[in-house]
């Protein structure tokens, strides 16, 4: 809140005038040296003292936020610079800490408190006019007619093999690593993502899911943390080695001299990212400065993802402070008198390290040392062994052999059928926006009878057979409905989202066809492999209802 206009009268002539704070001068108020009646009287007062009126102060809604660059198009090493920015009326509160916004205004300088023994200094400011968050639009890519009309042909193409399809896509998905095909499916999955609703009780459900790959080194979880970053329009990526609770979540500072000096802005029109938002209106004044709250990497990478490599190198209560955020998908502050509430709506995708060698008799948390409720949050927990298979040496071998030698390489018709990085963002995107797949009643009952054998298992992990393995396996079905192009849930996606869970759950598997994650390899017949595999599970599930013998794959792709 600021003042915006005072009234004043003059105790020679009663002449009634306004006084506009000036916002330059950190709103103080300069009176006239004389009445500035003069002009507007015969005989002009030559007054000097002034008296303010009572109940006339015009207070106006004011709020300073800091802007930054976009970090993702700064080059390597760049700091990215930031300015801060004056909002006021109804443009207060129409941001929050990582927000991305066009902010349109004036620039000028604004004189640093004065405070004692400090030198007094100009600080760059911008009075926004105009303020147009652009989230919302970063998640409606503008995708060309011709290109949905190739994604609608391409499924037309596949539809009496759907699921070659599917690998098609997901080939194109980290095409310099060989096989891991169930790696390259649970990350298609979580980029995609389901569909957030609404509960009964008015508690939001996300649908945004998080992955965690589990593996020895040297087996390419960071190369899949990168190219994740790249198939999603807005990421952030960072190490946990390098990483505390306030550098992910959210931190208070004070703001003192620490604007970057340069040319930031070239006209009046600039494009920024909220870096750090003072979301009250009267801020906390010291004497170095005012409390600020500034975003952590989750904050930042709201309505995208966030990419943690070497998870394991962060400490315990570090790791801690993330749950609210990965399952609310908010953060709520309390910090230097500053109490307010973030949006985290972002997917976290994981990779870390084994506590020594991997125990598959062992939990995960064991193994990991994470504990069962963060383990819990992640839909999908992939364990990367480097185990000893002679076969599967010989085929990687040969695969990176052939990759350095252009003769050798893959053929003409491989590469062409592997679609480009910029085909996949625009896919994803698509399917993301324009699909909301509901769950048939077959797909339900699937799904329902595998979490009721889950939890009656007598191995089963508690720390993984909760109320949250029932929503991922729902997410999960939802993302390869969209996958496949299609607004309908059907057996098929319930049984790849049971797929996808056996993968991450070792210890309570009702079926051994999975295997390592690491040496699963794309089908030559995906289809017929599938099917095997249903049946399998189908036979299991038979135990807590009852289904129908499989005479049709139906659910397919429309």
């Amino acid at each position: 809140m600021y003042e915006g206009e005072r009234w004043y009268t003059c105790q020679k002539c009663k002449h009634k005038f306004l006084v506009y704070p000036e916002l330059e001068a950190r709103n103080s108020v300069s009176l006239p040296s004389f009445c500035p009646s003069q002009g507007q009287r015969s005989k002009p007062c030559e007054g000097t003292k002034f008296k303010e009126l009572e109940d006339s102060i015009i207070c106006h809604d004011y709020q300073e936020i800091k802007i930054q660059e976009n970090t993702q198009v700064l080059g390597v090493g760049a700091i990215p610079r930031s300015v801060p920015i004056i909002l006021k009326d109804d443009l207060v509160d129409l941001v929050k800490a990582g927000d991305d916004a066009v902010v349109t205004g004036v620039l000028t300088a604004k004189w640093s408190p004065d405070l004692k023994d400090v030198r007094c200094d100009l600080d760059p400011v911008l009075i926004a006019n105009n303020v147009r968050r652009t989230n919302e639009l970063k998640s409606d890519i503008d995708i060309p007619d011709d290109v949905i009309m190739k994604f609608k042909q391409f499924w037309s193409d596949f539809k009496d093999t759907p699921l070659k399809g599917r690998n098609a896509i997901l080939q194109g998905i980290c095409p310099q690593i060989f096989g891991l095909f169930t790696v390259k499916l649970a990350v298609a999955l979580t980029l995609i993502g389901g569909v957030q609703h609404v509960d009964a009780s008015g508690t939001k459900v996300r649908g945004e899911s998080h992955l965690l790959l589990v593996g020895d080194p040297g087996t390419g979880k960071s190369q899949f943390l990168k190219f994740a970053a790249k198939l999603s329009n807005r990421s952030v990526i960072t190490t946990g080695l390098g990483s505390t609770s306030a550098g992910l979540t959210v931190t208070a500072v004070k703001d003192g001299d620490c604007l970057s000096r340069g040319p930031l802005f070239e006209g009046s029109t600039v494009q920024v990212h909220v870096h750090a938002c003072n979301l009250f209106k009267i801020p906390v004044h010291d004497m170095h400065g005012e409390w600020m709250l500034e975003a952590g990497a989750l904050v930042l990478a709201d309505g995208g993802i966030c990419c943690i490599d070497e998870f394991d190198s962060m400490r315990e209560h570090d790791r801690s402070t993330i749950h609210e955020a990965m399952e609310q998908q908010t953060i709520s502050v309390a910090k230097a008198g500053l109490v307010t509430t973030l949006s985290t709506r972002t997917i976290v995708f994981g990779a870390t390290n084994p506590k020594g060698q991997y125990d598959p008799d062992q939990s995960l948390s064991v193994n990991t040392t994470l504990s069962g409720p963060l383990l819990s949050r992640f839909d999908i927990v992939l364990v990367l062994l480097d185990t000893k298979n002679p076969e599967w040496d010989a085929v990687v071998s040969s695969h990176i052999l052939a990759e350095g030698e252009s003769d050798k390489g893959r053929s003409d018709e491989d590469i062409a059928n592997i679609w480009p990085l910029s085909m996949l963002q625009r896919y994803i995107h698509f399917v993301k926006g324009y699909f909301r797949p509901v769950l048939t009643k077959e797909a339900e009952k699937v799904i329902s009878s595998y979490y009721q054998l889950q939890r009656k298992s007598a191995t089963h992990n508690a720390a993984r057979t909760t109320v949250r393995m029932l929503e991922s396996l729902i997410r999960l079905a939802q993302a390869h409905a969209r996958l496949m192009f299609r607004n309908e849930v059907t057996r098929l996606d319930a049984i790849t989202a049971i797929l996808c869970i056996e993968a991450s759950m070792t210890t309570s598997a009702i079926v051994d066809s999975v295997g390592n994650a690491l040496h699963s390899n794309f089908a030559e017949n995906p289809d017929q492999e599938y099917t095997k595999q249903e049946r399998l599970i189908l036979e299991k599930l038979r135990s807590i209802d009852d289904f129908p013998d499989i005479n049709n794959r139906g659910g397919y792709c429309r």
